[in-house]
């Protein structure tokens, strides 16, 4: 019997995981092998490189990576070390590169922003060296709606097998033409579960969010069964109520492709292992997940907005940003207290509701069966 069902009088209690998987630093290396270097997992946005020679720096599983976007337009990733001495090619995303080229800081080996060795001083008379062999080492790279996805191994699946019935779902959102509109970065002293499971229920609401409350009521929820690819569901709008902002009106028009039911509700996804979908009548927020430690993750907000409606004049996004700001630092307070209360010796796995079923399925997705 798994160790998350306690039998009793009444029939089988559903119970809370294990510490263990929340503050072990030794399975947290276990998870981010499983969860993080062996599947697709979330970068960013094509539009954060939107012009050749851009490029950004992601850390997954320890790894530090490259993403660029190439002289022939293509967005491309490689593992951030120079092919000489394995050497770190780019320090931050601020060091600074000439026109579609890295150089490395050591020898100065130099690399195009298509992986290509273009320049290796002190090689030119070595015997057998060629500089079409020593190129930066790939990783596969694939976008689905502007989202850039990697995979650390070797020959992956298709991301279509991991992105599921997705594509579908969101089919009426036009997100691959959306635009970043604002970004806020948080650093959480959570454990990265830790941040999905908050995302996946509403039980909380009441108490922690009274302003979220009053646009949608928390009981609204309506989830589907978890997978191994997503956990999500939907959640009404109160009558009188446009979007999920300050005020719960909105001056942005709704996104013209969406059915009438699609402009009454919110739909929360959770990709696994890393990506928060949060799909409104007139925008779309997304979180990336970046495990740090087993106790530390660092979470990047991201609001999605048509590009006509970016154009507009007297566009804003302000009221949709302090709106999630202040409820996603609701949701972060709540989790490090959670992340304290699991490292106390007092702690033994708790009863889940039946509002919190979706948690866990979660948990049997993201934890190994225990006898």
């Amino acid at each position: 019997m798994s160790n998350h069902i306690l039998e009793n009088s009444h029939g089988p209690l559903k119970r809370t995981p294990q510490a263990r998987y929340f503050v072990d630093s030794e399975y947290f290396k276990t998870e981010m092998q499983q969860w993080f270097a062996d599947r697709w997992v979330y970068v960013g946005r094509a539009d954060e490189l939107p012009n050749p020679g851009d490029y950004i720096l992601r850390t997954i599983a320890g790894e530090s990576i490259l993403i660029t976007r190439g002289n022939d337009s293509k967005i491309r990733s490689f593992f951030n070390i120079c092919t000489h001495r394995g050497t770190v090619l780019v320090e931050s995303e601020n060091t600074p590169t000439r026109a579609c080229q890295f150089s490395c800081p050591y020898h100065s080996w130099t690399f195009d922003c298509q992986g290509h060795l273009i320049g290796a001083p002190g090689m030119k008379d070595v015997d057998g060296f060629r500089e079409q062999d020593w190129g930066l080492r790939p990783i596969d790279c694939e976008i689905w709606a502007g989202f850039i996805f990697l995979n650390l191994k070797q020959n992956p699946p298709p991301l279509a097998e991991f992105l599921a019935d997705l594509p579908e779902k969101f089919s009426n959102w036009p997100i691959e033409e959306m635009r970043i509109g604002e970004r806020v970065e948080y650093h959480v002293q959570a454990n990265w579960k830790l941040i999905i499971q908050n995302y996946s229920e509403c039980l909380h609401c009441p108490s922690v969010h009274p302003a979220l409350a009053r646009l949608s009521p928390p009981t609204s929820g309506e989830n589907e069964p978890a997978n191994l690819c997503y956990a999500g569901g939907r959640m009404s709008l109160n009558e009188g109520i446009a979007s999920m902002t300050t005020s719960g009106s909105t001056n942005r028009p709704l996104i013209s492709s969406l059915s009438e039911s699609q402009k009454r509700h919110v739909y929360y996804y959770s990709w696994l292992p890393n990506l928060l979908l949060s799909l409104h009548p007139d925008y779309v927020m997304t979180h990336r997940i970046e495990p740090l430690t087993n106790n530390q993750t660092r979470i990047v907000c991201e609001w999605l907005f048509e590009k006509s409606t970016m154009a507009s004049p007297g566009f804003q996004s302000e009221d949709a940003v302090a709106f999630w700001d202040m409820t996603n630092k609701q949701d972060w307070h709540v989790s490090e207290l959670t992340q304290r209360g699991l490292s106390s010796s007092a702690y033994r796995p708790g009863p889940y509701s039946n509002r919190e079923e979706l948690l866990y399925d979660l948990d049997q997705i993201l934890l190994p069966k225990e006898d």
